[in-house]
């Protein structure tokens, strides 16, 4: 292999890319969700070929995704000052105490709830913002009330890749404690009881009418512990599935990501798949960084809202592992990201995986890129261990086939992982 004779070089790299070891002293549907305006045209409606030379194409697919959501659900959702979308109405602010809770709310910022994340020692509280004040300036206004304290919108992250409500479908379930190692993680919508993964999924909602079936999130499931007609990546394992869309129109935010990867954390997974993107936000990224720093290996997909959108989230933090789609020609898809980085690319193009209960489907986006390489890195890393991190990586840095330029480049990454995965 290519890799092999600047594998040393390459570790230390991604060593640190990984971060600090963790010590003690680190701080660290109905409406159907998603809904068609909250993913990227399925693979027959997205013709690759003109994408190659009409960019701009998927920008306008961008923009008009927002726009379609924000008309259907102005009730709930608005746009930041960046224009991306966001609840409604409601500032979350992490590193908060009961002092700045009364200042704020003295200042007319209500308290709508608040919660500590156990699984990263998180305190997050939620405000209602004063009425007729945008999210905008009461952003500003009480960052500077409560200077101390980090405080972002509750923006919301798209599934990259085409999903939908499964209303009529059965909910996957765990049938027992199993045995070690430890079960993998996945934030996404609900997972719906393929009998490719039967038995082997707990599931936890973090939004209104969650946990609910969604073909989004049973893809994602399939493709990470799939067996039998769906092949995943680490077939047979145990799954941890947190829904974080249920049957809300303002699913998928930042504060229910966070407390799904607190949930995760305290359950001891060891590597957690996140095929959602959005833009960067500072609960999201403490959120990330917490969970990292207690041996967490997060696996993110770039999006599908091409190389000339904005860096995409939660792929583009330092540490998590961004993963691109390629064809069946192992060429990258030309409506796949660059996040601020990539580290490994994965069959991303007719991907074989469940799509309900009783149906399988052949899917297109790096939505279905991410679970692969998470699965295989998931057979490498069985629980958290900051001193293991290193060599499964290498492994797994050893197993990808150089793609693109020689040796790590900024479209493949590291190159391809579980290149006969996905049916192909």
């Amino acid at each position: 292999m290519k890799l092999r004779a600047v594998l040393p070089m390459m570790l230390c790299l991604l060593i640190a890319a990984i971060g600090p070891r963790a010590d003690a002293q680190l701080a660290l549907p109905q409406v159907q969700i998603p809904d068609p305006a909250r993913t990227l045209p399925s693979l027959p409606e997205l013709n690759a070929e003109p994408l190659l030379s009409a960019p701009d194409r998927l920008t306008g697919l961008r923009l008009d995704r927002i726009t379609t959501l924000l008309r259907s659900h102005r009730e709930s959702i608005e746009l930041d000052d960046r224009g991306e979308p966001a609840v409604r109405g409601v500032l979350v602010a992490s590193g908060i105490d009961a002092a700045m809770i009364a200042r704020a709310g003295q200042q007319g910022f209500a308290l709508l709830d608040r919660d500590h994340i156990a699984g990263l020692d998180l305190d997050i509280a939620r405000f209602r913002v004063p009425e007729g004040r945008s999210l905008a300036r009461a952003r500003k206004q009480l960052a500077k009330l409560l200077p101390a304290a980090e405080i972002d919108v509750d923006n919301l992250y798209f599934a990259s890749g085409p999903g939908g409500a499964l209303p009529h479908a059965a909910l996957a379930a765990a049938t027992g404690a199993g045995a070690r190692p430890v079960p993998l993680g996945l934030i996404d919508g609900g997972v719906a009881a393929h009998p490719s993964i039967a038995g082997r999924v707990e599931q936890r909602g973090f939004a209104k009418g969650a946990p609910s079936a969604n073909r989004h999130g049973t893809a994602v499931a399939s493709l990470l512990i799939g067996t039998g007609s769906v092949q995943g990546a680490a077939p047979g394992r145990r799954l941890l599935a947190a829904d974080v869309y249920g049957t809300d129109p303002a699913g998928g935010n930042a504060s229910a990501i966070a407390r799904a990867l607190g949930w995760l954390a305290e359950r001891g997974v060891a590597v957690t798949t996140i095929s959602l993107v959005g833009p960067d936000n500072k609960l999201l990224s403490a959120a990330v960084t917490r969970a990292r720093q207690r041996g967490m290996l997060i696996v993110a997909a770039v999006g599908n809202d091409g190389p000339a959108a904005p860096p995409a989230y939660p792929a583009s933090y330092p540490g998590v592992f961004a993963v691109t789609g390629v064809d069946a020609k192992d060429r990258a898809l030309p409506e796949a990201g660059r996040a601020l980085h990539v580290d490994f690319a994965a069959p991303g193009d007719a991907v074989l995986a469940a799509t309900g209960a009783q149906s399988t489907d052949r899917l297109r986006g790096t939505s279905f890129a991410a679970p692969l390489v998470a699965g295989r890195l998931a057979l490498r890393y069985p629980a958290p261990s900051i001193d293991a991190i290193g060599p499964a990586v290498a492994a797994l840095v050893m197993e990808a086939r150089d793609l693109g330029k020689r040796g790590r480049d900024k479209i493949y990454g590291h190159g391809l992982v579980c290149g006969t995965c996905g049916g192909r």
